[in-house]
């Protein structure tokens, strides 16, 4: 098979053929092919489903050691999104972050890293035992949103702290706001070190000229996607693509078999390949279709009353923003006198509307290759319908969505790294007496799930507030122990 037939899909039609194949199976999983399995489960997923649960048999290679059909499957990936080396990742993008802090970073080691940064990059640093140079991105409080990670503020890190061994970068946000990654990339070369990119919700950029150019092309050197997010994978199925010589690929592969699970679902790898090959045979095709329905629901939203819709002019003041996502929509709410929690509420449960990402402010909407005009145009006739309520009955004052805490410090250098800090025996106080104290927790305010609070950074009376007011608005707070807020725990002194 050639390299560049992106018409093939070899683990997918591998594994057709192996669940197709009768035998007498005495190997994992127990439920056998799904012989064994519940009835229930049957009627859920079905016989074919169940029959492609299948392990690493001989005729369908292994992931950690790839001489068949997933080496072939990752060659046509690697090609399809302009990487020379691409790793399908089972565990979902949480395992990618870990393994490519793992192949770059030792203990005691400092990466520069946003301080809105996913969770997973914090389990990355506490498996590594590196340290984090914490950096902000901008934040735009008009629309109460964070943006992109000024190539200016990446400098003045690396400035301040010349022995890093790594950049990471948020981009695209989950709003798809993304940031100049070329001239972050440069920076980053320019002292030696390699860019990496968690571009969990840009797996499609590749594949249409209107969308923002990918992290590879822009010379990132490690970039993990979140297959499932966007494209047509199942959930947790991602990627992991490098390029050039600053990652050393035996200590990344070692990474991801201390990442990835022993075990991995082959109706996983499976999508994989069939998003890849859906992509690279009718992705800008489908793209088009996809933007097309997602410029109609911009148009359609925009004018109605008391809703604000997050576009390129918006955007255009904040020299941190190099593209936007147009794919992705955020319709601000606050306008019409409900915080984004109520209006998600309505329109999940009443109008048969559901957002990706509900914030206090905001509801932001995945519009992918999987939506249909249909879904467009319930999700229009869902807001018109809920203007028109909220116009009967009179608009309401929301409280503003509290600004980021740590917004207020564009670079920063934990006093303890997140590993000490989760192997420190926790001491619990009161809320009052921990301000000032060292977290032993990482507490997240959701939404948007952004540690407000990370394990070995000082407790700060604006991050407090932050959290509780929050939770007054009808969100919740996640990774405390105490969900009262009432009590921490700290560091001992």
């Amino acid at each position: 098979m050639s390299p560049t037939d992106q018409t093939q899909t070899p683990i997918l039609s591998a594994l057709q053929a192996s669940a197709q194949r009768s035998q007498a199976a005495f190997y994992a999983p127990g439920h056998k092919r799904g012989q064994g399995a519940s009835s229930q489960l049957k009627d859920l997923l079905g016989k074919e489903t169940l029959q492609a649960d299948l392990p690493e048999l001989p005729e369908l290679d292994n992931l950690f050691a790839p001489e068949g059909v997933i080496l072939e499957a990752q060659t046509l990936a690697a090609d399809a999104f302009g990487a020379e080396q691409t790793y399908f990742l089972a565990n979902g993008s949480t395992c990618g972050l870990e393994a490519a802090i793992l192949a770059t970073c030792g203990p005691g080691d400092k990466i520069i890293v946003p301080r809105n940064v996913h969770r997973s990059v914090l389990a990355g640093l506490v498996l590594a035992g590196a340290m984090p140079v914490y950096v902000s991105p901008d934040y735009a409080p008009d629309l109460g949103l964070a943006l992109g990670l000024a190539p200016a503020t990446i400098a003045a890190a690396l400035e301040q702290y010349a022995d890093v061994r790594a950049v990471l970068v948020v981009s695209p946000t989950y709003h798809g706001i993304c940031s100049d990654l070329g001239a972050i990339a440069a920076l980053a070369h320019t002292h030696g070190v390699p860019l990496l990119v968690d571009e969990a919700h840009g797996p499609h950029f590749g594949f249409h000229p209107a969308l923002p150019p990918p992290a590879l092309a822009q010379g990132a050197d490690l970039v993990v996607q979140s297959t499932h997010k966007v494209l047509g994978a199942l959930t947790q199925a991602s990627m992991l693509h490098t390029q050039g010589d600053r990652i050393e690929q035996a200590r990344l592969q070692a990474a991801l078999q201390l990442t990835q699970s022993t075990s991995p679902s082959y109706l996983l790898l499976a999508s994989l390949d069939a998003a890849r090959h859906q992509m690279a045979t009718a992705g800008q095709a489908l793209l088009a279709q996809t933007l097309a329905l997602a410029r109609e629901m911009r148009s359609q939203l925009a004018p109605l009353p008391g809703l604000a819709v997050v576009d390129q002019q918006a955007l255009q003041p904040y020299p941190s923003v190099a593209a936007l996502d147009l794919t992705r929509l955020t319709v601000d709410v606050s306008g019409l006198g409900l915080s984004g929690l109520e209006a998600d509420d309505i329109l999940h449960h009443q109008l048969g509307v559901t957002a990706e990402l509900p914030e206090l402010r905001h509801l932001t909407f995945i519009v992918s290759l999987g939506n249909t005009p249909a879904d467009g145009q319930r999700c229009i006739d869902g807001f018109r319908t809920l203007t028109q309520r909220q116009v009967q009955r009179g608009k309401e004052v929301v409280p503003t969505a509290p600004r980021p805490a740590y917004s207020a410090q564009p670079i920063s250098l934990p006093q303890v790294s997140p590993r000490q800090a989760f192997f420190a025996t926790a001491v619990t106080v009161t809320a009052t007496a921990a301000v000032g104290r060292l977290s032993a927790e990482t507490i997240a305010a959701y939404p948007p799930g952004i540690p407000t609070l990370v394990a070995g950074e000082p407790i700060t009376a604006a991050a407090l507030h932050h959290l509780v007011t929050t939770k007054q608005q009808g969100g919740y707070v996640t990774g405390c122990s105490d969900s009262s807020l009432a009590t921490l725990k700290v560091l001992p002194l």
